[in-house]
């Protein structure tokens, strides 16, 4: 488990987060493909952690992958928490925020940028700050 500063009840999640994003963040789920607000969303800017606001990603780092999801290739450094994922039958890395625990999505090492990675992300546990 991680060291995560910011701690909140399940209660107090469900009263900051709406439906989707509680499913999302605080039950490992996954929104639909191609519906997430930030999917095909590349304006200049940081998005953070839906629930503790915290930056994890750069839209420099964010790009195309006909996924159905938004992907980037890095995040800013120490703001992942990695965890192994063996779930429905896959094995998967999970990613989580590292300040708050939130599950976020998935990483998997076939991205088409030089660091080789695509960050999977739902738009459900994001914020976009221009």
């Amino acid at each position: 488990m991680s060291k995560t500063p910011f701690k909140k009840t399940e209660d107090q999640w469900r009263e900051i987060l709406d439906d989707e994003s509680y499913r999302v963040m605080r039950q490992k789920g996954t929104e639909y493909p191609q519906t997430g607000e930030y999917n095909l969303h590349f304006e200049n800017g940081t998005y953070v952690c839906k629930g503790c606001k915290e930056p994890l990603f750069l839209s420099d780092h964010k790009f195309e992958s006909n996924c159905g999801w938004p992907s980037f290739s890095d995040s800013i450094d120490g703001k992942i928490r990695y965890e192994p994922d063996h779930s429905h039958g896959m094995i998967r890395i999970e990613i989580l925020c590292e300040n708050c625990d939130s599950h976020l999505g998935h990483v998997f090492p076939d991205g088409p940028t030089p660091s080789q990675r695509r960050y999977c992300v739902n738009s459900a546990s994001l914020k976009f700050k221009s």
